[in-house]
């Protein structure tokens, strides 16, 4: 199964999110073609409320653990409870990495 699937599934089961969104950003870094090493996560839930910024990714560290010790080598995230998500203009844009494509 493919990294990408395994990550959504995970993230589906952990937080019942209104809107999620992964992407597979390795082909902005220097890795083989086909990789999927390099992730973005935009996810809105719920589960986030009342919960400081640095507790919500901790959440979804705990969700990919097993992911992040093996084949995830780094994972954006974009954690928003529903109303910081109906405020927000736009989602941020990832920066291009050294030595990237």
């Amino acid at each position: 199964m493919r990294v990408e699937t395994i990550i959504k599934e995970k993230l589906q089961q952990a937080f019942a999110p209104q809107y999620l969104a992964v992407e597979n950003e390795s082909h902005m870094h220097n890795v083989p073609e086909g990789s999927e090493s390099h992730f973005k996560v935009t996810i809105v839930s719920e589960e986030f409320e009342g919960k400081r910024l640095l507790q919500c990714h901790r959440a979804v560290n705990q969700a990919l653990a097993d992911e992040l010790k093996t084949d995830v080598h780094a994972l954006a995230m974009h954690t928003y409870t529903p109303s910081q998500w109906a405020q927000l203009q736009a989602v941020p844009s990832s920066p291009q990495c050294r030595g990237g494509h």
